[in-house]
């Protein structure tokens, strides 16, 4: 493994370089006082500063500056990079997994609601058996008792229409044989009377 080159002093004195370079991209109130340094393997060092920036909490402003030979130090790159426990955003996904990912879930909350429809009508289904059941033990008790009337296809609000019929039926023969019997006395009355008629 290469280890690190030592920083170039003159690079880490470049501050007011990298504070050129930065006000350059981002407003003097969005930079902080500086925060250390980064040596890169190439030789270059990356100036770090503290960043006021609102949403960004723990990133810092980084400067990247190097020298080539004798030269003055020179600015390589400006960022704003996260540090160590910093907010980052959601690794991005492709739309077709996201697509895919949701299309899985909604075919998934469809078999929930489907089942959750099945046990509710079984749960109906159960209460109208359990209510049919009471009414054969309400009808057996009633038998039992004595108390119950049984209804058929010809009673009309519990009340039984062949009995109504057979009643009607014997009133109607008795007012037959009421007008037959009266019939007979006024015909032996009018034979008498004309019995009587004749003896005179």
């Amino acid at each position: 493994m290469t280890s690190k080159p030592d920083a170039d002093p003159r690079l880490l004195e470049a501050h007011d370089l990298a504070l050129e370079a930065l006000r350059e991209i981002t407003p003097a109130s969005t930079i902080g006082p500086a925060a250390g340094y980064l040596r890169e393997e190439d030789g270059s060092v990356s100036l770090r500063f503290e960043n006021r920036l609102a949403g960004y909490p723990g990133w810092y402003w980084t400067v990247t500056v190097a020298r080539v030979d004798d030269a003055e130090p020179t600015v390589l790159e400006v960022e704003l990079l996260p540090g160590d426990g910093a907010l980052l955003a959601p690794e991005w996904v492709p739309w077709a997994e996201r697509l895919a990912e949701y299309r899985a879930h909604q075919a998934e909350l469809a078999e929930a609601a489907a089942a959750a429809e099945g046990d509710e009508a079984n749960a109906d289904d159960d209460d109208l058996d359990d209510d049919d059941d009471l009414d054969d033990d309400d009808l057996d008790d009633d038998e039992e008792d004595g108390d119950a009337d049984i209804l058929h296809a010809g009673d009309l609000d519990g009340v039984d229409i062949d009995e109504l019929d057979e009643a009607d039926a014997d009133e109607l023969d008795d007012a037959d044989e009421s007008e037959d019997d009266e019939a007979e006395d006024d015909d032996a009355d009018a034979r008498a009377a004309d019995v009587g008629d004749e003896e005179e």
